[in-house]
């Protein structure tokens, strides 16, 4: 009586490597704030943003985004850093409120 089990008509011929074996292995990792923050001038400066908008994300944790186009997730004191000249710049070419368009 033999013993032997029936080949598996799905199986893959494994064949051996002729060179050294190596392995390659993925790492996957989530890219949380990296997208939010850029390094440099940016973060030396205060920047312009509405105020309802810096209390919506103090509510909500969501980032804003400045006149100057950084997005950002408030949390220090502006009064601490001197305000972006290009902020500024947009600011002052803007016109005042109360011109009947928001």
């Amino acid at each position: 009586m033999s013993t032997q089990m029936p080949e598996d008509p799905f199986a893959v011929p494994q064949l051996e490597p002729s060179g050294p074996r190596t392995r390659t292995t993925v790492l996957e990792r989530e890219q949380v704030e990296e997208e939010l923050t850029e390094p440099g001038d940016h973060e030396r400066f205060s920047h312009y943003v509405r105020k309802e908008k810096i209390l919506e994300s103090a509510l909500s944790g969501d980032p804003v985004v400045a006149l100057c186009g950084k997005v950002w997730v408030p949390g220090r004191d502006p009064q601490k850093f001197p305000v972006c000249p290009t902020c500024k710049e947009i600011h002052a070419g803007m016109r005042p409120p109360g011109d009947g368009e928001e």
